[in-house]
């Protein structure tokens, strides 16, 4: 099964199409109903869809070709790299989207060098390259004298358009390696977000990296020690839907019967509880 699974993020500088080029995605691998599409799906907070910037990164599954894509957005404002950060411990590749008529920025800088600290396949896209102000050759230079990747590696598209999107997707699953984990042992999940919500309690969206959660089942934070129920796991295509396990590799998300989320604290992870009695 894990073969059939990618997880990635989008690496770009505030404004350079990152959120658009989730939305296209989203689209063609008909994960959201063309009537249902609205810009920026995954900034569901106000001052995000109003300010065109992600601040809370939002999970996706999307299924292409057989192969289940699971997207974690990440903020691109210079403020949010422990968010950056820690998605991109959830993933094996990131993809890294420069503005073509901008080149790149300080901050996608920085973003670059974190995803090459976790050892990331990074694919380079070129975006709006649709528009006069396009300076294809600059910007390339610039991706190559960074990653050291060819030319051919570069993908040139139109986020806003649609153009050669399909081409990511694909390289995604060409050029990402599938996750590794074992199956057969003691349950590990990492925990890349979790809040608060006033009906459902704390809801932790986690990487399976080894075994599985079932639903119902008793779970244990390793650094808080802290005991609950996985009262629902699920994925999010972009809205939550429950499944009857979590298995190996993926990514998606638990809601407890925590009280607080200083019990499961992002970076900590999870295990089953009767690892521990």
């Amino acid at each position: 099964m894990q073969d059939k699974i990618r997880n990635f993020c989008i690496i770009a500088h505030i404004d350079h199409g990152k959120s658009t080029l989730a939305d296209r995605m989203m689209e063609m691998t008909g994960t959201v109903a063309k009537r249902e599409m609205k810009s920026q799906l995954l900034d569901s907070m106000d001052l995000e869809r109003e300010k065109g910037i992600t601040i809370k990164l939002a999970p996706v599954r999307m299924c292409y070709k057989g192969i289940h894509l699971n997207l974690i957005d990440t903020p691109g404002h210079v403020d949010f790299s422990y968010e950056v950060s820690r998605s991109l411990q959830a993933c094996e590749g990131a993809v890294l989207v420069v503005d073509a008529s901008q080149g790149i920025q300080a901050q996608t800088l920085a973003n670059v060098y974190l995803a090459m600290e976790q050892d990331l396949k990074i694919i380079p896209v070129l975006n709006k390259v649709d528009l006069p102000a396009a300076d294809v050759p600059r910007v390339s230079k610039q991706v190559i004298n960074l990653l050291g990747c060819n030319e051919s590696d570069i993908i040139q598209i139109s986020a806003k358009t649609g153009q050669n999107v399909d081409q990511v997707l694909d390289a995604i699953i060409e050029r990402i390696p599938s996750p590794k984990g074992e199956l057969n042992s003691p349950v590990r999940a990492l925990i890349f977000d979790s809040y608060y919500d006033d009906y459902r309690g704390v809801i932790l969206y986690v990487r399976l990296v080894d075994g599985q959660i079932k639903k119902g089942e008793a779970i244990h934070m390793l650094a808080t020690n802290a005991n609950g129920l996985a009262l629902e796991v699920g994925h999010l295509s972009p809205t939550m839907c429950s499944d009857p396990l979590l298995d190996t590799g993926e990514i998606g998300y638990i809601i407890t019967n925590l009280k607080t989320t200083r019990e499961a604290r992002v970076g900590d992870t999870v295990s089953l509880k009767k690892y521990f009695d």
